[in-house]
């Protein structure tokens, strides 16, 4: 069995912090609507950081928990969907930011997912040999594409970045990855239309140029995506057990993408699974997208709570939509 072992985690976290009742001043709403339906109380929200940097000083960090030198990482795998570039990609920079001169390096945008996607395609290439080490990365600076007059989704979204370094280990391993784009409608961004002195025409249009809500920010259809994510985030995770040779009672922890709290208990109830084997960092950091599993991640190492041969699950669904969930020995 080709499995993986994570070797060390990172994370960096903006130090401007947000609560709710900063968002009462400037949208119509209140920590009393915000907390119990959504979980969250706080947020960090960047104040002059950048995508990459945030994502390379988790990568340090991480670097420095697995013990090993930049030059020993052969792949570099970054998530986001809020890059500061359209190009160069963000794990090039990161690259050469920590030193990782033997790295081969892509992004992927595969938005909440993100993560789990890259931690998997990581195992593909530690598999083969070619690689003893990869950094995968989430990094996302969400207020940039947050609309904070509309009160429905700006309350959601923080800043910030987790890293992991992995190695190939023969443990047990299943993953269960996959994908709706009929509903790549209900989550999106818009970018702006072309700037082209022979670009006379409008777009296209289709599920998300028919809408009227501009470029440059997040739109969601709440209740869709929470009908999605309550579906295949318990159902993608049995999946995952099933290829893991487990069952899901024998998780000691799920690390859930921290969207929404009530999707969590929904999806745990549906699991069979008490919440107290969810690590939740929502309350404090809210909706970190590609950044929120590995966040998750280094808060769990870092508190002690998770021993050598834990079995973890991991499990992430947004915009696309898309889905992944993975399960491993710690």
């Amino acid at each position: 069995m080709s499995g993986i072992q994570i070797c060390g985690t990172g994370r960096c976290l903006p130090e401007n912090i947000v609560d709710n009742n900063e968002y009462a001043r400037i949208v119509d709403t209140s920590d009393e609507w915000i907390r119990p339906r959504t979980g969250i109380v706080t947020r960090h929200i960047a104040d002059g950081e950048t995508t990459w940097r945030l994502g390379e000083r988790a990568a340090r960090q991480a670097i420095e928990d697995a013990g090993i030198s930049p030059e020993q990482i052969g792949l570099i795998i970054v998530s986001s969907v809020s890059a500061d570039f359209a190009t160069p990609s963000m794990s090039c920079i990161i690259q050469g930011a920590i030193g990782a001169k033997n790295a081969m390096c892509y992004d992927i945008a595969c938005a909440c997912a993100g993560y789990v996607y890259g931690l998997d395609m990581a195992r593909r290439f530690l598999a083969c040999g070619d690689i003893d080490y990869a950094l995968i990365v989430g990094t996302e600076i969400l207020s940039r594409l947050t609309n904070y007059e509309d009160r429905s989704t700006c309350v959601l979204f923080g800043d910030g970045a987790g890293a992991t370094v992995v190695r190939a280990a023969d443990a047990l391993y299943g993953a269960s990855l996959g994908a709706d784009g009929t509903g790549y409608g209900l989550m999106f961004c818009k970018n702006p239309p072309p700037a082209s002195p022979f670009t006379h025409n409008p777009p296209e249009q289709d599920a998300v140029y028919s809408r009227p809500e501009g470029p440059g920010h997040m739109v969601m259809g709440g209740r869709e995506v929470y009908k999605f994510a309550t579906k295949v985030m318990p159902q993608s995770l049995l999946q995952a057990c099933e290829k893991a040779g487990i069952q899901a009672g024998e998780l000691d922890w799920i690390v859930p993408h921290q969207a929404n709290v009530r999707i969590v208990q929904t999806a745990m109830d549906r699991l069979g699974l008490p919440m107290e084997k969810a690590w939740m960092t929502i309350d404090h950091t809210g909706n970190t997208s590609s950044a929120s599993i590995p966040i998750a991640l280094d808060e769990l190492h870092r508190a002690g709570r998770v021993r050598r041969g834990d079995k973890i699950g991991l499990s992430g669904f947004g915009a696309g939509l898309i889905y992944a969930s993975l399960v491993f020995e710690w």
